[in-house]
């Protein structure tokens, strides 16, 4: 039997905040989320691409390559600092805005947080020892201070999303007499969900970091910046990014079947199937009407193919649940959509990559920019960083707004959650402000220290000078 079957109907909270608050408490999440994800997914990413360029550096003696991971690990450690404040901000919002969620279910789900905060100090630490202690250490002494860093990232993108998993699949407690008892923390944090959801962020977090610093590169080199420095710069990520890219696509199918199998619902309106049966069509745009998506391309039984290898899968609808719990279709459908196409688009740059290493190779020619075809390319590339970023904040409209009107999947709804207390809108506003000046001093400081020359190096490295990154 599922938790939300053993819940009672009823778990009031005292007090019910008005549609305004409630739309005010979750754009503010919401807001927040989007932004904090974008750098926490480089803080996963950026200092695994810093010590790929560190050990290439030491490996070949490139003292270029080694300026490269400097100037990468001085970026790193503005952005560590940015995303420590924005996450302590969704820290404070957690408890602030959803007293309803955190108040009864914190016992359960406050595990993945506890360790999520354990990796950041450890990450913190390390950080602090890797950007001070360059020129006081050997270099492979420096290079093994830089895997904790990795290791600790990953794990606290790892913690949070079993966190968020369990909100897709809540394991762990029972409901009796009204109150949360049996609470097991370990089958919270790893439940059923936690697998393909951690892996998939975990993957796209290192799509974002790789896919926006080759884009910056490919800027660089489009104005004429043809050294090696930005050279580098552009096809070390690149590259990375496209290794990373079929895997997420795999992992990505994964996640859409475990929808399939656990929250059909989800599933039926991400695809806009309103109507439970066989021979579903996959549908690639479109809008939600009365009775079914509008203006959408419809591939005969693809749906049913995806979900059970035959067109005679059954694919259950939104008709199997009353009205008042379906998700907002078009919002969800097209955001899955999007996601998909920017996905299938960063696969192409990768093949199209391996395609221009090949030509390289059989030609003999200069170097990959020699390649025909190659300014065309970095146009292109250009647009990896955004398409990236897109499919990453596409994916959270799916997982966040596809789960409405709940907040724990079948057990407790976003209304109930909520702070009844009023003004919430108010907060709203201040957010917004608080988060354009993070912005801007964000930006301000990066393109600082990109346009600072000569960046401090060691003595044997002094000869290197690099044109500015942006």
């Amino acid at each position: 039997m599922s938790v939300a079957a053993r819940l009672p109907d009823a778990l009031p909270l005292a007090g019910a905040a008005t549609p305004g608050d409630l739309s005010a408490a979750r754009a503010q999440m919401g807001f927040s989320l989007a932004w904090h994800i974008v750098v926490a997914c480089l803080g996963v990413g950026l200092p695994l691409l810093t010590l790929l360029a560190e050990w290439r550096g030491r490996r070949t003696g490139d003292p270029t390559v080694r300026l490269l991971a400097r100037r990468w690990a001085r970026g790193m450690g503005v952005l560590f600092a940015v995303g420590a404040v924005s996450g302590t901000i969704l820290s404070f919002e957690m408890g602030l805005l959803w007293p309803g969620l955190m108040g009864r279910f914190g016992q359960v789900i406050g595990l993945p947080f506890a360790l999520e905060g354990i990796a950041f100090f450890i990450e913190a630490i390390f950080l602090g020892i890797y950007l001070y202690a360059w020129d006081r250490m050997t270099p492979r002494q420096h290079l093994l201070t830089g895997v904790p860093i990795v290791i600790a990232g990953i794990a606290s993108a790892f913690f949070v999303v079993c966190a968020n998993a369990w909100m897709n699949q809540p394991r762990g407690f029972t409901v009796r007499g009204g109150r949360v008892t049996s609470v097991d923390p370990w089958a919270a944090m790893l439940n059923p969900a936690a697998p393909p959801q951690t892996v998939h962020m975990i993957l796209a977090a290192l799509m974002v970091a790789c896919f926006l610093t080759a884009s910056v590169y490919a800027v660089a080199l489009l104005r004429g910046r043809n050294d090696r420095y930005h050279r580098t710069g552009f096809f070390l990520p690149l590259s990375l990014g496209a290794v990373v890219t079929p895997f997420q696509l795999v992992v990505g199918d994964w996640a859409a079947r475990f929808v399939a199998d656990y929250q059909p619902v989800k599933l039926a309106a991400l695809e806009g199937v309103y109507r439970t049966g066989d021979h579903v069509p996959l549908t690639v745009g479109g809008i939600a009407g009365p009775d079914g998506l509008r203006y959408g391309v419809e591939i005969p039984s693809g749906l049913s193919l995806l979900v059970g290898y035959s067109p005679d899968t059954v694919v259950q609808g939104l008709d199997k649940v009353p009205r008042h719990q379906w998700p907002a279709v078009t919002a969800v459908h097209l955001a899955f959509d999007v996601m998909v196409a920017a996905g299938l688009f960063l696969l192409a740059m990768g093949v199209l990559l391996a395609v221009a290493w090949w030509w390289r190779r059989r030609t003999g020619a200069a170097g990959l920019l020699a390649v025909p075809g190659m300014r065309l390319y970095l146009w292109a590339a250009v647009l990896t960083g955004p398409a990236a970023v897109v499919a990453l904040e596409c994916g959270w409209v799916v997982t966040e707004m596809g789960r409405q009107p709940w907040v724990v999947q079948g057990v407790m709804t976003v209304r109930e959650a909520v702070n009844p207390a009023p003004g919430l809108m108010h907060g709203l506003w201040v957010l917004l402000v608080v988060y354009a000046a993070m912005t801007v001093a964000t930006v301000y400081v990066l393109r600082r220290l990109a346009r600072e020359r000569p960046v401090p190096v060691a003595p044997q490295e002094a000869d290197v000078r690099e044109s500015p990154v942006v």
